[in-house]
């Protein structure tokens, strides 16, 4: 009777114990990160009685918590993986929209300054579209503004969502040492409840930051980026922080706080959120402005280079359409020599987009700040021989220290910085300076084709000339000369500040007269130099016409976006198959419990009927005795 009411005893506590563990899972059966527990029965070691063996009942052997370790690694990738996609996608989803919309970006307006310049081609004279020029200019540069200020606004709030989400990866990290320390406090009781608190915190910080786990031997985890640097080590926890670019003091770069100081995270180096908001600004946001910057830079150096061709309404030289800020050249905060750098665009065509890191060991060196790679950097230095550089010239003032180092942004202010710089429509140069008469006796074919001003300051005393042809080969200008000429080359004269260019051929004898365009002249030949030049190949070397250079920025911003998206689309649908494969192990199945429920309630009626009897036949024995 006394191993019968034991056994029936260890069996009731058995069942009401497994009964409050199915009651557990039910009401955690929709509580985030909760893995099913299952308490595993085992017989009591019999005991031996009369010769013979006699059970002892059952007992509690183990709390199991149902978790796949290698499911848990792979929901943690997948967090890490879906938080750096979903920022990516977002983010560049914005770009597109700013770039693509006909409401924000640029393609309206620019259509409308180069139908205003055909208008100016039509009736050079007329003030009507000589306003027009100018209203369509200012829109024009107002929409490059407003277009540069929203992805500067971007930029900004990047930097805002880094800072935030370092706070809140670092409120994870504290918690998850935490939970650490109490772990490895519990040993091998610990309860499942804080495994699973601690699983859950992991996935968070995968999500923000991408991490890695690793089990310890005591029964921590130690997680790292997937970088490599640790987060995580036990009981203790790595704080994330920012630190300024050197180069850029208002932009925060991630960084980690180690025993040594601060190390500096990259986008290569973390993934999550954190990681998204990186690859963001690198890959997708600064190309997308400085490809912005170096259109407008290029365009305004182009578009004044052709204006200043031309002669106004009043018969002067023209002067800059457009004005719009040099080249960005931003010292190294660690620099300890006194050197300053200007810098200037001298060759529309070959500006890059890619900023340039400037150093100073002795001699100057150029290399790309994205790809290191370096780059040709020609000249002495000097005012007269200044620097030349992917289409720059800069001159270095001031004593450069060994070590001493500059970031060259080519076209950083340009796009915020551009605006119209007449403030009259007779500045307008619609007309070409020169007016050229073909002697009646010519006997060639040769006619002046195109003229335009090389200085304004020796243009300004030009009262005419003569060209005569002393063969198809060589002319003279009022007697001086003879100067070499093959077809298609120009025939100037630097003194007086002007060149122009010959169609057809000319024979020997020819003569040409040439005069200063008047004032208040109709001609119109500058004004369709500058209504073709959205269609003229200026960019990358000759090779793309600034329409092209346009559409190309747009559709290349779009690729980004598209690529961001489909590959969120694909990473959500991962993680969701990560996560159905933990719900299948871990996730509470209520008609599970509730089978359970009703075979553990049996069991332990069983149980209590088994120390009623056994409670019966006691009492019967007493009574026997007691007669």
């Amino acid at each position: 009777m006394t191993g019968m009411l034991s056994s029936g005893t260890s069996a009731l506590l058995a069942f009401q114990r497994a009964l409050g563990t199915v009651s557990h899972n039910v009401a955690n059966a929709s509580t985030p990160g909760y893995s099913r527990q299952r308490v595993e029965l085992a017989a009591r070691p019999a005991q031996p009685e009369g010769g013979s063996w006699v059970g002892q009942g059952v007992q509690v052997a183990a709390l199991q918590r149902l978790a796949d370790g290698l499911v848990f690694a792979r929901q943690v990738d997948s967090s890490g993986e879906l938080g750096r996609l979903s920022q990516l996608s977002s983010l560049s989803g914005r770009v597109d929209a700013l770039v693509s919309d006909p409401a924000t970006g640029l393609t309206a307006h620019w259509s409308s300054f180069f139908n205003a310049a055909d208008a100016v081609a039509a009736e050079p004279g007329s003030t009507v579209s000589r306003g027009q020029l100018l209203s369509s200019g200012e829109q024009l540069a107002a929409r490059w503004r407003a277009l540069d200020g929203q992805l500067a606004v971007l930029d900004q709030e990047s930097g805002q969502r880094l800072q935030s989400t370092i706070a809140d990866a670092n409120q994870l990290a504290q918690e998850i040492a935490g939970l650490n320390r109490e772990i490895h406090a519990g040993g091998r009781n610990a309860s499942p409840d804080l495994l699973d608190a601690r699983a859950l915190r992991i996935e968070r910080l995968a999500g923000l930051v991408g991490a890695e786990a690793i089990a310890q031997d005591d029964g921590s985890l130690n997680v790292f980026t997937v970088g490599g640097q640790p987060l995580v080590l036990g009981a203790q926890a790595m704080q994330l922080s920012s630190v300024p670019d050197p180069y850029r003091p208002d932009r925060q770069l991630l960084a980690v706080d180690g025993p040594g100081g601060k190390t500096r995270l990259s986008s290569a180096g973390v993934s999550g959120e954190l990681g998204g908001v990186l690859e963001f600004r690198e890959r997708v946001l600064d190309p997308a402005r400085a490809e912005l910057g170096r259109l407008a830079a290029t365009f305004a150096s182009a578009f004044n280079a052709a204006h200043r061709a031309g002669v106004d309404y009043d018969g002067a030289p023209g002067a800059d359409f457009f004005s719009l800020a040099p080249p960005r050249a931003d010292a190294h905060t660690g620099n300890t020599g006194s050197a300053s750098i200007a810098a200037r665009v001298t060759d529309p065509g070959a500006l890059k987009a890619q900023d340039l890191v400037l150093r100073f060991d002795g001699a100057w060196s150029a290399t790309r700040a994205d790809t290191g790679e370096a780059v040709a950097l020609a000249g002495s230095g000097t005012a007269a021989d200044p620097f030349r550089v992917a289409g720059m010239a800069f001159e270095v003032g001031g004593t450069p220290a060994p070590g001493d180092s500059f970031m060259l942004r080519p076209a950083a202010d340009a796009a915020a910085s551009l605006r119209v710089a007449l403030t009259s429509t007779s500045q307008i140069a619609a007309a070409s300076p020169l007016q050229g008469a073909a002697d009646p006796a010519n006997l060639g074919t040769a006619r002046v084709a195109q003229a335009q001003v090389t200085s304004a300051g020796a243009f300004a005393g030009f009262a005419g000339a003569a060209i005569e042809f002393i063969d198809g080969n060589q002319y003279t200008i009022d007697g001086n000369g003879p100067f070499a000429w093959t077809p298609g080359t120009a025939i100037s004269d630097p003194a007086a500040g002007w060149s122009l260019t010959l169609e057809g051929a000319p024979a020997a004898g020819d003569r040409f007269s040439l005069a200063p365009t008047p004032p208040r002249s109709t001609d119109n030949g500058n004004a369709r130099t500058l209504g073709n030049l959205d269609q003229t190949g200026v960019l990358d070397g000759g090779s793309q016409s600034f329409t092209a250079g346009l559409t190309q920025l747009t559709a290349r911003v779009g690729t980004d976006a598209r690529h961001a998206n489909l590959g969120h689309e694909a990473q959500t649908a991962i993680h969701a198959q990560a996560a159905a494969e933990r719900e299948s192990i871990s996730g509470v199945n209520l008609d599970e419990e509730a089978a359970d429920l009703m075979r553990f309630q049996q069991s332990y009626q069983a149980a209590a009927q088994i120390i009623a009897t056994a409670d019966t036949m006691f009492q019967t024995l007493l009574s026997a005795v007691r007669r």
